[in-house]
């Protein structure tokens, strides 16, 4: 296992999920690169935020956009939330992560903290968080 990982777990784990229009994943971070593949449905934004506060968005679609990948990475320790881009649609997307996910990998964002630590992003993480 690379550095910062003490037990054993398989090389790597997938997931794909249906996300809907009136739903989004919540502000999250992990300590593994998380690979995101677009399958179906309307785009998806994968929004961003760095340890240093810098704000990137991913735009994972089918091709009707030019801007859109079908897949992209985030990278371990970012802040990221997702969402469809339009709110009466859906999206089948997918998640790589290697070496495989676990929940103790896995901290969720607290909203108070992200706004605290991020005030230049309040009104997202205030819409993104739970």
């Amino acid at each position: 296992m690379p550095p910062g990982f003490a037990d054993s777990r398989p090389v790597a784990t997938a997931i794909y999920f249906l996300l809907d229009g009136t739903n989004f994943s919540a502000f999250h971070r992990l300590c593994s690169d998380e690979m995101w593949h677009f399958y179906a449905g309307a785009a998806v934004v994968v929004h961003v935020i760095e340890e240093n506060g810098k704000y990137s968005e991913i735009l994972l679609g089918g091709g009707e956009d030019d801007e859109a990948v079908f897949q992209a990475v985030v990278k371990a320790g970012c802040w990221f939330a997702s969402e469809v881009r339009d709110g009466k649609s859906w999206a089948l997307v997918g998640c790589t992560v290697s070496p495989g996910f676990d929940f103790a990998d896995f901290e969720l964002g607290k909203r108070q903290e992200l706004v605290l630590r991020f005030p230049q992003h309040a009104n997202l993480i205030e819409r993104l968080t739970r």
